[in-house]
């Protein structure tokens, strides 16, 4: 089988001509295996799709196309009602988030302490402070004062948590420059839930080159260095 160890982009399916010789082809969105109601994805054409399957092979189909170009992801789940921004919550926003990443990369620690395998040595190193001095915090939803004054006071704890978000995003390639189709594996699961995420992330942009370096996004988290 030609096709065995032949990669195609997402979209797209490994087919074998009559020679044997492989082609990527568009994936017919008609084709795609049966999807679960908690599989369903919203593209950006605000329509809900019944899996990434179906979405990445129409956006294939109408490749070449003013709507193929702006066919993308938007977020998990089936479309619905995402209420806009205001000045104010887009303001408030990087307190919750910072917080969101430290406590992840906490969680990851806590999992390595009885099975190793998430964090490399160097990271665990790294988090193994910030968890010692997390105790702080008790778990839960925190007031925007106290998570402002624990940035103020505890400013050092959240440096890694952001800078360690951003190279696990950095990916394809590993250039210091974040893209779309890298930000959308994060943007794409917290839109239902952070409707405030898209402008964010927009406004992170700040020379508008549709790419965030990392500059721009520590710019976005508060962090100076």
């Amino acid at each position: 089988d030609t096709c065995q160890n032949f990669h195609c982009k997402r979209g797209k399916v490994c087919h074998a001509d009559k020679q044997g010789k492989p082609h990527c082809i568009c994936q017919d969105p008609a084709a795609c295996p049966p999807t679960k109601d908690y599989e369903h994805v919203c593209g950006t054409d605000n329509k809900t799709y019944d899996g990434t399957c179906q979405l990445f092979g129409t956006k294939c189909q109408l490749e070449g196309t003013k709507m193929g170009r702006q066919l993308h992801l938007d977020y998990m789940g089936s479309c619905k009602y995402i209420p806009p921004c205001t000045d104010y919550e887009v303001a408030q926003f990087p307190l919750r988030m910072r917080d969101w990443l430290k406590n992840i990369l906490i969680q990851y620690y806590e999992r390595d302490l009885n099975t190793s395998g998430i964090l490399t040595e160097k990271q665990r190193n790294k988090v193994k402070k910030i968890y010692q001095n997390d105790k702080r915090l008790v778990a839960g939803d925190h007031p925007v004062e106290l998570l402002l004054h624990d940035f103020e006071k505890n400013y050092h704890m959240y440096v890694y948590p952001v800078h360690w978000q951003f190279h696990q995003l950095d990916q394809h390639p590993v250039d210091r420059l974040l893209t779309h189709s890298e930000l959308a594996p994060l943007r794409a699961s917290l839109v239902p839930m952070e409707h405030c995420i898209t402008r964010f992330f927009q406004e992170c942009d700040g020379d508008q080159d549709k790419l965030i370096a990392l500059k721009e996004w520590c710019h976005c988290f508060g962090i100076k260095e």
